[in-house]
């Protein structure tokens, strides 16, 4: 696609939350010099994400929890009021260099994805898709909510209605609260169910504005299919959107170590090629995903899509090397395909009849609104 933009950063090249967190690898900085590796990455396509000024986060973040995490990066520490008040300093939400400056610019680049994308377009915010941040306090790694403030900046510009997509194998809690009874905001959600952050249950609409469909260990990509043609597409093409919102997170794949879906690359790819007519403007984000193969691998595939790339049966070797060289805290070594492909095998399996109940039941509830 002639239109498509990549927006990345150099502040993601080195960044960690730390040794042993999962976010200890390096993803954004992965898709990057993989993209650049295969060529898919013309400067011309190229965009460096502005760091988001703290007026611009109080759209949904409180001015005192802006202000707290800006004063916990300067000072590298929090108090314990701080950590009781805002979630900041924890295992899961530590203290660490770029903790304010890292966040502030994926919402910068989910910023720029709106601007670029007003007049139609597609755009990639790899760096975005932080979907659990809380008006006053950081969650689930996500110290701000880049997918909110995105959303409400389309809204800003002029668009009546935007169309939320997530399949991260997590429930978007943060972006739910932010638009629970809104009209001018559809949300769709596929993450597993008994997960973290138990929210999202199938039953739960948001007071009309979500669809959200938790899956079981296992979900496959035959049913990822049947979700994505009964559930997924009819829910946003009935919402007529002038803007989609396609949050990708790779941790509902088979590899990675924080959920347990069993999908391949392949969905991902499939979501953005299906979602893609249905609207003037689509941005696509990153989200979760802690297995570095897995992610660097399954989010190259996505921009390969978006940007109209053709994915070789085998990587050349300095794409490949790019593979070899990424490290994780973790044992072992993945399966040696991952090293030399970039879409994964079809990860087929039957589909289970709770599942084809639960569609059933989102069908009925879709239909009703037509």
């Amino acid at each position: 696609m002639s239109d498509a933009r990549f927006i990345g950063s150099p502040i993601y090249r080195g960044s960690v939350y730390g040794a042993r967190h999962p976010l200890s690898i390096q993803r954004v900085p992965a898709v990057i010099d993989l993209a650049r590796a295969l060529d898919w990455l013309p400067t011309a396509r190229y965009r460096t994400s502005p760091r988001a000024k703290p007026a611009a986060l109080t759209r949904f973040h409180s001015t005192g929890y802006v202000a707290a995490l800006q004063a916990a990066e300067s000072a590298q520490s929090v108090s314990e009021l701080v950590r009781a008040r805002h979630g900041l300093g924890t295992l899961s939400n530590p203290v660490f260099a770029e903790m304010y400056r890292r966040p502030a610019t994926a919402v910068g680049g989910g910023l720029l994805a709106a601007e670029l994308v007003a007049e139609g377009g597609v755009v990639y915010n790899p760096g975005g898709g932080q979907h659990h941040g809380l008006p006053d306090r950081a969650a689930g790694f996500c110290y701000l909510n880049e997918p909110v403030l995105t959303i409400e900046r389309l809204l800003q510009m002029g668009l009546a209605r935007v169309a939320y997509v997530d399949i991260d194998a997590h429930h978007c809690d943060g972006v739910e609260i932010a638009f629970a009874g809104r009209a001018d905001v559809r949300m769709v959600s596929v993450h597993e169910a008994r997960r973290w952050p138990f929210t999202g249950a199938l039953d739960d609409t948001a007071g009309g504005a979500a669809f959200n469909l938790p899956v079981a260990r296992g979900f496959n990509d035959t049913e990822f299919s049947l979700v994505l043609e009964e559930v997924i597409l009819p829910a946003v093409a009935d919402f007529r959107p002038d803007a989609i919102y396609l949050q990708c997170g790779a941790d509902a794949l088979l590899e990675d170590p924080l959920a347990r879906l069993s999908l391949s690359n392949r969905c991902h790819v499939a979501a953005v090629r299906a979602l893609r007519p249905l609207s003037p403007r689509m941005i696509v984000s990153g989200g979760g995903g802690y297995n570095p193969w897995s992610v660097a691998r399954c989010w190259t595939a996505v921009w390969g899509e978006i940007a109209g790339y053709k994915v070789p049966d085998n990587l050349p070797e300095q794409a490949a090397d790019v593979l070899r060289g990424l490290v994780w805290h973790r044992k072992g070594r993945p399966d040696p395909a991952l090293f030399t492909t970039l879409v994964d095998s079809p990860r087929y399996g039957a589909v289970s009849a709770d599942l084809k109940a639960d569609i059933a039941r989102l069908k009925a509830r879709l239909r009703a609104i037509i």
